[in-house]
Formats: C-alpha cells, sequence, structure tokens
C-alpha cells in the first residue's frame, strides 16, 4: 500500500484487505524474506557473523524475547537498534491512541468507546518503524510509572474518577505497544520494578495504584547486561531471568583484523585529514594489539572489560598526533610512527580498570602492554636476525634519535647513510614517500630494540638508538 492510497478510516482499511499480524510475527516475517534475499541483516556489526548473530535469527525465528549478556563495548546498543529494520515500513493505528492500538482490536479503554460510536468512520493513522521502537537505560531510581504507568492528577482534577481507566498516564512500555522495547543493563532495575515488568512479559497483567487492568501489549521485549550481575547471585530476580527466551552472548573481536575493520569503520574521520592519510598496516596491527593484550592482561580487571573502544580512541589519537605534526614540519601525507605511541595514554587511561590501585602504575602497565604489541607485530613482518647489516652499523658507532617532532625528511637522509634497510622497507610496503620511510624506519627500529639487538635512552621528548 503506498502513501497516496493509504486507508484513513477503518472501513477503508478492511476495504484494502490489510491484515494485522503481532509484531513477532511481522519481525519473523522480514527476516525470512531478508535471509532467502541473501541481504546483509546487521550491517556494521563486526566479528559476529558466525557467533552472535546466528543467534539472534534463532529467537527471532522462534518468537522469543532476547536478552544480551556482555561487557561494555560489545556493540550490544547497536545490535539491539538494529532489531528495527526487521520491522514493517508502517502499520495501522487507531489515530490519537497513546499505546498504538490496532484498528480492528483495540485494547484501550478509549479507543474501544471510539470504535463503539464510530465504527468503520474510526479514524486511521500510520506508524512507521522508528517511532516503533523505545529505549530505557535502567537505573535505581527508575520507578513503576516510568515503564508502565501512573494516575494523571490533572485528568482526575478534570472530573474523571480514580477508578476510571482514563486516568491513566502510560508509561514507556505500553506507548511501545505493537513495537520493540529495550532495557539497558537489566539488573540494575530495583527488584519492584523487575517483578513487575516479568508480570508484564508473562501475564500482561498491569497494576496501578491499587487496580488491575488487562491489558494484552503486544511489545517485543529485549534487554542487555553484564554476565556478572546476571546471576541468581548478582541483581536479577529468577522469575525475570525464566521469562527471556534466548540468553545470547557477545563477545569482543576475536580476530585483529576484525577490531582493525572496527577501529576503520567507528573513528572519526576529517575530510582535511583524510585526503592526506595513510596509515600502514603495521601501526593498525599494533593499535588492535594493544587492546587484545590489555583483554588478557592479569594487571587490568577484566570484569568491567576493555571495550573496543579503547581500539577506536586510540586510533584517532595516533592519526591526530600524526596529523599535528604534519601541520607543523608542513608536510603533505599524514603517516603515524612508533613515536605517535606516546598520543594513546590519555586515550587509554580512562577505559581501564587496573586490579590495584597504585600512583604511576597505570602508565607502566601501559608502556608494558605497548612493547609487547609491537614485539609481536614486529615478529610477523620481520626476523631480527635477517637484519644483521643495520645492527652492524650501530656497533661501529651510529647513533639515531627518533621523535615525533622530527621531519620526515631526516629520515630519508639517515636511509642514504645506513645499509640494510631497503630490504625490510620493501617487506613493509614502504615506497619512496618520505612520511612512510620515517615510519618504517622507526618501527624497525624500535624492533630491533626489544630483540636486545640495539640499545634506547630517552633524550628530552627524543629517543636515542645506539649499539
Amino acid at each position: 500500500m503506498t502513501s497516496t492510497d493509504r486507508a484513513r478510516t477503518l472501513g477503508e482499511l478492511k476495504a484494502s484487505g490489510y491484515r494485522v499480524v503481532s509484531v513477532r510475527e511481522e519481525m519473523r516475517r522480514n527476516l525470512i524474506d531478508k535471509i532467502r534475499a541473501n541481504e546483509e541483516l546487521f550491517p556494521g556489526i563486526v566479528g559476529y557473523e558466525d557467533t552472535v548473530i546466528p543467534e539472534v535469527e534463532n529467537a527471532i525465528l522462534a518468537g522469543q524475547d532476547i536478552i544480551l549478556l556482555g561487557e561494555r563495548g560489545q556493540a550490544k546498543s547497536r545490535l539491539i537498534r538494529a532489531l528495527v529494520e526487521l520491522l514493517d515500513d508502517e502499520i495501522p493505528c487507531v489515530d490519537g491512541c497513546e499505546i498504538n492500538c490496532n484498528p480492528f482490536d483495540p485494547i484501550c479503554r478509549s479507543c474501544d468507546d471510539r470504535l463503539s460510536d464510530m465504527g468503520d468512520d474510526l479514524p486511521v493513522c500510520w506508524l512507521g518503524r522508528d517511532r516503533r521502537y523505545a529505549e530505557k537505560l535502567a537505573t535505581p531510581d527508575i520507578a513503576v510509572a516510568d515503564l508502565i504507568g501512573e494516575v494523571d492528577p490533572i485528568k482526575v482534577a478534570e472530573g474523571r474518577y480514580l477508578s476510571d481507566e482514563l486516568t491513566i498516564h502510560y508509561g514507556l512500555i505500553p506507548r511501545t505497544n505493537r513495537g520493540i522495547f529495550s532495557i539497558n543493563e537489566l539488573p540494575d532495575l530495583a527488584e519492584r520494578i523487575q517483578v513487575g515488568l516479568f508480570n508484564l512479559m508473562e501475564e500482561k497483567d498491569v497494576q496501578i495504584k491499587g487496580y488491575r487492568i488487562r491489558l494484552p501489549l503486544d511489545v517485543y521485549l529485549v534487554a542487555s547486561a553484564n554476565p556478572e550481575d546476571y546471576t541468581n547471585r548478582g541483581r536479577i530476580i529468577t522469575p525475570l531471568k525464566d521469562r527471556y527466551g534466548a540468553q545470547i552472548r557477545t563477545h569482543y573481536p576475536r580476530r585483529a583484523e576484525e577490531e582493525i575493520r572496527i577501529m576503520e569503520q567507528e573513528s572519526s574521520s576529517f575530510s582535511d585529514v583524510e585526503d592526506r592519510l595513510l596509515v600502514p598496516g603495521y601501526m593498525k596491527e599494533i593499535t588492535a594489539e594493544i587492546t587484545s593484550l590489555a583483554r588478557r592482561s592479569p594487571e587490568i580487571n577484566q570484569r568491567s572489560g576493555v571495550s573496543v573502544r579503547v581500539s577506536i580512541a586510540n586510533y584517532e589519537s595516533l592519526v591526530s598526533n600524526a596529523y599535528r605534526r604534519s601541520l607543523r614540519q608542513q608536510e603533505e601525507m599524514v603517516v603515524p610512527r612508533i613515536s605517535d605511541l606516546a598520543a594513546i595514554i590519555p586515550s587509554t587511561m580512562g577505559k581501564i580498570e587496573l586490579e590495584t590501585m597504585e600512583d604511576g602504575r597505570e602508565g607502566r602497565v601501559l608502556e608494558d602492554l605497548t612493547k609487547r604489541a609491537v614485539l609481536n607485530v614486529f615478529g610477523r613482518y620481520l626476523d631480527a636476525d635477517e637484519l644483521e647489516d643495520i645492527v652492524l652499523g650501530f656497533e661501529e658507532g651510529l647513533v639515531v634519535e627518533t621523535g615525533g617532532d622530527r621531519p620526515s625528511s631526516e629520515y630519508v637522509t639517515l636511509l642514504a647513510e645506513i645499509e640494510g634497510f631497503d630490504e625490510p622497507l620493501r617487506r613493509l610496503g614502504v615506497d619512496n614517500r618520505h612520511a612512510l620511510v620515517a615510519s618504517g624506519m622507526e618501527f624497525i627500529l624500535e624492533g630491533l630494540h626489544l630483540k636486545r639487538r640495539l640499545n634506547k635512552d630517552r633524550v628530552g621528548g627524543r629517543y636515542r638508538y645506539r649499539g
């Protein structure tokens, strides 16, 4: 039905042959169509193709409510919001209804009375999919009125009795009738709110201010929670836990290439940088490796998780530091180097929690993670035993200073003076562009230092490599 011939009354809707289905049936039907058409179901969700997404599909096909369990930064909210695309473009509702009543079978008192009075002349409006989704971040101060409803004193003042159903101001869940409602961090809800929620999920029983209203709401409920809280020993009541049909565990990227795809996809971009930016593959891998090592570090609190936002923010910091250098040195290309890794300290510190609190410890932990990440990535690209020509030059008295403030042209000058760099730079994909040469040389020198082939001293804001 097109926008020009949409029904405007119940009579026209009947004549069109339109059939109202439940929101679960609607999502299920649209999911089946997308699977058959081989469409991408959740664009922008990386790393869940063989794990989380098939489980979400199964839950929708089974008509089950979903709880997503995972630490912060695992795309839970994005995945939930993407479910909106499984709703129809528009559905018909009783015009003016607060809870999106089905014109054929309204559930609220107001629409029921209007249907009795107007019959087929009952006005119909069309509700878009974006208006059929609502979410709420669970906090301990949420009241029943927020989610379910409350008596409206203004309506009472207008002359209605307290026992009259028309005095109710509906909460978020009834107002999302015939749609999707999401609660983030479900265990943070107070127990009495959890009780009201599972009552609503199972018995469709809404109780407001001491009188009962039977509201058969059609709502697809999705929630997210931290696994540590979502246990019988945590902050979730067992009856509510039992009501969710599918419990799906999310996870962090399991491969470096997935973490890199997320970094590139989610990082902030600016046109004045993008046209000049080239990030070498090894620098991307180092950024992803730092996060991966942090997720396995015993010194970092793993219960709170190490979000992919760490990788994204660190990637942005690397690029911005390289861009700042290009502005000061008036260089055309923006290429991050090893010396730019110092810029990730502010973007990392606020996103990890150490197991023990000690002044200065965060910096030492991050420095150790960075060294291990560079060493691991260096080993994927180069063999230190094959770089003896470079090491020999330093043993003969060569000293090289590197730093984020050093122009790329100075590295090119050094390249002509030191033997052995040509082949490893070629393996790194470095051509004769100055900024790439500078980045590649810093990576090789740092790798040789971490392999204990070169010494390294800090001199002011620079680093000095020697034999």
